[in-house]
C-alpha cells in the first residue's frame, strides 16, 4: 500500500494528515483555552511525519489558522502542504452559511494568506458551492488568483460528481473534500470518480466524530491488532483507496501520535472486507 500521494512533480505528501477544526474548541466561540497546547498539537503532528494539514479561516474563526501559523514558525525546516478553504461565513459555533460572491472569495484568500503567514496557498478548496452565484464566477475567481500565483492548486468540498466535472471544465481540480468514513459512505461514487482520475479525496469526519468507538465488531478487530477502534477506522480508509488522505483532528497530542500510528497497521483482506460490510448511511 502506498502511503504517499503525489499532487504534482514538486509536492508529494504522506497520506495521513491532520485537520485543525477542533483546535479552537468544539462548540466554543473563541480561542482555545490553551493556545500553547493547540500549537503543541500541531508541532507534534509535524514531528511524527505529518506534512499535510487541513484548515480554514472559518475555524474559530481564524484561530485555527493563527495556531497553525505559529506552529509552522516553530518548524521552519519542515515542508508542510497547507490546505485551506474559502466560501463560508460564520455566525456562531454551529451557524455556517455559504457565500460564493467572487469579491468575498478573493478577500478570504487574502485573509488566509495573512493569517497563515504564507506567500501562496498550496491547496485552496471551495468550502461549499453557493447556488446564488454561478460556478464559473466562483471557480473562475479562484482560477484568476491561481494565475496570479497566490494559489497553486484548487479543490472542492462536499460536491457531487456532476459539480466536480463541471468545475473541471473551468480549471483543473486536484482534490475533493467530502464527508466519508467507515459508517458513512454516501459519497462512494465521488470517491470512485476521484480514484479513477487521481484526484485527492480528503474525507472530513474520518472517525465519525467518535461514533465508531462503541461498535463491537470494530472493537473486536482492533483487539486483534492491539490497536484502538479509531486506528482501525483510519487503517481501513488508507486501504480503501490510495487517493484517500484522512485528516483526523484532535486537541490532544497523545491522540495525534495514536492516529499517525494507524498508518503502520496492515489490515488483512479478510478484516478489510468485514469492516467494509458494516452498516453505512
Amino acid at each position: 500500500m502506498n502511503l504517499t500521494f503525489k499532487f504534482d512533480d514538486e509536492i508529494t505528501v504522506n497520506r495521513l494528515g491532520f485537520g485543525t477544526m477542533q483546535l479552537p474548541g468544539t462548540g466554543v466561540w473563541g480561542p482555545a483555552d490553551d493556545e500553547a497546547n493547540a500549537v503543541n498539537v500541531i508541532t507534534t503532528a509535524i514531528d511524527h511525519g505529518v506534512d499535510f494539514i487541513d484548515t480554514a479561516d472559518s475555524y474559530g474563526p481564524l484561530f485555527a489558522n493563527i495556531y497553525l501559523k505559529r506552529a509552522l514558525a516553530q518548524r521552519p525546516d519542515n515542508h508542510v502542504l497547507v490546505a485551506t478553504k474559502v466560501g463560508f461565513t460564520r455566525q456562531g459555533p454551529s451557524e455556517w452559511t455559504e457565500l460564493g460572491n467572487p469579491a468575498y472569495l478573493r478577500q478570504q484568500v487574502e485573509e488566509n494568506l495573512f493569517s497563515l503567514g504564507l506567500d501562496h496557498i498550496d491547496l485552496l478548496q471551495l468550502h461549499r458551492i453557493d447556488a446564488n452565484y454561478s460556478l464559473e464566477d466562483q471557480i473562475g475567481e479562484l482560477a484568476k488568483m491561481q494565475q496570479e500565483g497566490k494559489i497553486k492548486h484548487i479543490g472542492l468540498s462536499q460536491v457531487s460528481i456532476y459539480q466536480l466535472k463541471s468545475a473541471q471544465k473551468i480549471t483543473p481540480i486536484v482534490s475533493v473534500q467530502n464527508r466519508y468514513n467507515l459508517i458513512d459512505r454516501a459519497d462512494e461514487d465521488v470517491l470512485n470518480y476521484a480514484d479513477e482520475n487521481h484526484i485527492a479525496f480528503i474525507p472530513w469526519f474520518p472517525l465519525a466524530t467518535g461514533k465508531l468507538t462503541d461498535d463491537s465488531q470494530l472493537t473486536t478487530i482492533a483487539k486483534k491488532y492491539d490497536a484502538t477502534p479509531s486506528q482501525i477506522a483510519l487503517a481501513w480508509l488508507l486501504k480503501r483507496s490510495e487517493v484517500i488522505l484522512p485528516i483526523p483532528g484532535t486537541s490532544s497530542s497523545e491522540h495525534v501520535i495514536s492516529n499517525v500510528a494507524a498508518q503502520n497497521i496492515a489490515l488483512s483482506d479478510a478484516d478489510f472486507d468485514v469492516l467494509s460490510k458494516m452498516s453505512t448511511k
